[in-house]
């Protein structure tokens, strides 16, 4: 089966409602990211397996890019299986991320 998520249904994957505001800003994301349409498809699924460790994708409101980010009050057993779940995913589906540094924050940067 092959997923296809247009920009509303991303945004309401992602849980925001859909405005003109942040249809705008999906959009600018979109095109922005070199090459994230072919892993558009796996964010749902990505998103999931995000949440059991308390993490989540999001739109960034400092640069034109989605970011996966863990809760801050994540203790270590759950950080440690964040990271090792992002690094996972950006292998399998050759991400090119951004880590902020300081911070359990990643930029998807494009397809690597």
């Amino acid at each position: 089966m092959h997923l296809e998520l247009t920009p509303e249904a991303l945004l309401k994957q992602l849980g925001y409602s859909v405005t003109e505001q942040t249809l705008k800003q999906i959009k600018t994301i979109l095109s922005a990211t070199d090459g994230l349409d072919t892993f558009l498809p796996h964010i749902p699924s990505f998103a999931d397996a995000l949440a059991v460790e308390k993490g989540y994708i999001a739109m960034s409101n400092s640069v034109d890019h989605l970011k996966i980010k863990c809760d801050e009050d994540t203790n270590a057993d759950n950080l440690a299986a964040f990271t090792q779940l992002v690094e996972h995913w950006a292998d399998k589906y050759r991400l090119k991320l951004q880590k902020v540094p300081n911070k359990n924050t990643y930029y998807i940067i494009g397809h690597a």
